[in-house]
């Protein structure tokens, strides 16, 4: 069965002020970022307040997406359609100060089920102009294990509350017993009552803004603007899009494993270019798995919008008007549209991961010198626990980030947050966590002859070493330790896989599980993370890049001269050009 998305196409436009429409678009993306800038200052859970774990976004008032130029791709590409399930569930019953919440993957255009959506419809002298919507990433909404991720779900019913489209605020007056019922769901209630009323907060504010906008313009103007911004949008990337040689190109990715066992579970894709047209079709990827790496179509269609964005110029507008020109095949029944109650909670990040991959791959065959290394797979897990406190702790190892994958012109970015950010998510404070949570940190570094070598290296990762002080139950979600997954394009290296060990106080040393919930005495936490892979021959390096990066203890000596025929002088930081000369040329 193919998904696909809905799009709401104005009648034919009359020709727009091109100064105006520009204005409009900037107005527009100010204003999901201002709402981002009111959700990280009011934001109860460091989640949130020193991770940007959340994404703030604009609709029209069919629910397309007109700008999300605040926070993490994975969240902001598949906005819309949780703003057409909420027109759809309440049609003629949306009202002015109503806010909605809204979470299922499967009811309610969700990605996954702790991304919780905030809607607040925007009206204009009592017509509907358009939705300003937060979706964040709740510390805690029951389930099976604390933290939300539990990688031992085998349906959707283990991973927390499911939350079709409802009203958590009637006209200005909220809904106290839904209000309760959801603080009662969360081990973290405390945390998630504040964090839904700064959802809240941002939504007023964009809305407060939306709606100025369109007064200035006046209500029938604005909308013809909102939709010039997305017709904008859609011809620019078709404009991009024809620049490429027409055909059909394939490419496949893996994810290790159904959370239970190893297997190769493939991600196959045919991206197809006619003209300034392009087809992204799924077909022949693995059927959906046990594990909860499933990918809700919302989530797929968002990894191929951030796929394509990432791929082409930057200065392409995003928004859904920017991929009309793109139809996506996705049968269900398989790992990229699962059909329920298949749980999910992972796939945001596994298997967004390998869809991003899979399409960068086969694009890359299409335009070369565009191609992107594969950033290392995250090993990133969580901790949490109840000892001393009257709720417990909940915190996400964020510092184990892997290293990002190397672009033509530019090495790979030395640690990052999970690609499916593309650097939205922001490593929190170590010094800010060790007050916050029982825990010492020892090492947080640069890992040592791990990237993908090129002209162009992959980001190392970093060895990571903390102490957790007291018992505590772990979730763990190692993508990144099983294989090797920053690849390498062009001629460039694959970067190292990851690590992590146990080291409990008693003195046992044990290897961490890939997936799976576990409790462990007082111990420290070990990790390497996974290196990102290379672009083009190493041989092509800068010599003084791969000096510095020795001197920056990213490369041993050793290293230098064997994957980049870079040689240097005996107990020196100098360059030794007739043996270097020798080595890459001999």
């Amino acid at each position: 069965m193919t998904q696909h998305a809905t799009y709401s196409h104005a009648a034919p436009q009359p020709a727009l002020d091109p100064i105006v429409l520009a204005l409009v678009q900037n107005r527009l993306d100010y204003i999901s970022r201002h709402m981002g800038w009111v959700m990280t200052r009011t934001a109860r859970s460091p989640i949130f307040s020193q991770s940007h774990d959340f994404s703030c976004f604009l609709t029209d008032p069919h629910g397309t997406l007109i700008s999300n130029a605040d926070g993490v791709p994975i969240h902001t590409g598949g906005g819309g359609f949780a703003a057409r399930a909420l027109i759809k569930a309440f049609g003629d019953d949306i009202h002015d100060n109503d806010i909605f919440v809204l979470n299922d993957p499967y009811e309610a255009g969700g990605n996954h089920l702790p991304d919780w959506v905030i809607a607040r419809p925007v009206f204009v002298e009592g017509r509907l102009c358009g939705f300003t919507c937060n979706r964040a990433h709740q510390s805690d909404i029951g389930g099976g294990a604390a933290g939300t991720y539990n990688p031992e779900a085998t349906e959707i019913f283990h991973e927390g509350i499911r939350l079709p489209p409802l009203k958590l605020v009637e006209q200005g007056k909220t809904r106290e017993d839904l209000w309760k019922l959801l603080l009662i769901n969360s081990r973290t209630s405390d945390a998630l009552d504040g964090d839904l009323r700064a959802m809240i907060g941002s939504c007023r504010i964009g809305g407060e803004r939306v709606a100025a906008l369109v007064q200035e313009l006046g209500t029938d103007e604005a909308l013809q603007y909102f939709e010039g911004v997305l017709s904008h949008a859609d011809r620019r990337f078709r404009a991009a899009v024809a620049e490429l040689p027409d055909g059909r190109y394939e490419a496949l990715e893996y994810t290790d494993g159904d959370c239970f066992e190893q297997m190769k579970i493939a991600i196959r894709v045919a991206v197809t270019i006619d003209g300034d047209g392009m087809t992204v079709d799924f077909t022949g990827s693995d059927p959906q798995i046990r594990g909860f790496k499933n990918s809700s179509v919302a989530n797929t269609w968002s990894a191929v919008y951030m796929a394509l964005a990432s791929f082409f110029d930057p200065d392409i507008p995003r928004n859904e008007g920017t991929f009309r020109g793109v139809q996506i095949i996705a049968p269900e029944g398989t790992i990229v549209n699962a059909r329920p109650p298949a749980p999910m909670t992972m796939n945001t990040v596994f298997v967004a991961h390998e869809i991003v991959v899979s399409v960068w791959k086969a694009l890359g065959q299409a335009a070369p010198k565009r191609s992107l290394a594969g950033w290392g797979k995250t090993i990133m897990g969580l901790t949490s626990s109840r000892e001393g406190r009257t709720e417990p702790f909940v915190m996400y190892h964020w510092n184990a980030a892997s290293g990002g994958g190397a672009v033509n012109g530019r090495d790979g970015f030395s640690q990052i947050g999970h690609l499916i950010t593309l650097g939205g998510l922001t490593l929190a404070n170590l010094e800010s966590y060790e007050q916050l949570y029982p825990m010492v940190f020892h090492k947080q570094e640069l890992r040592v002859d791990a990237a993908g070598a090129g002209k162009f290296r992959g980001g190392p990762g970093v060895d990571y070493e903390v102490h957790i002080q007291v018992p505590a139950n772990y979730s763990f979600r190692g993508e990144g330790i099983v294989s090797p997954t920053g690849f390498g394009e062009q001629g460039g290296g694959t970067g190292a896989k990851g690590e992590m060990t146990l080291h409990l106080d008693s003195g046992e040393v044990l290897p961490a599980p890939q997936y799976g919930n576990r409790r462990y005495e007082p111990l420290t936490l070990k990790a390497s993370s996974p290196a990102g892979g290379g672009w083009g021959n190493p041989l092509q390096r800068d010599p003084a890049l791969v000096l510095a990066d020795v001197r920056n203890g990213i490369l041993t000596r050793e290293a230098a001269a064997r994957d980049y025929g870079v040689v240097l002088q005996p107990n020196t930081w100098a360059i030794d050009d007739a043996a270097t000369q020798q080595r890459r040329t001999g």
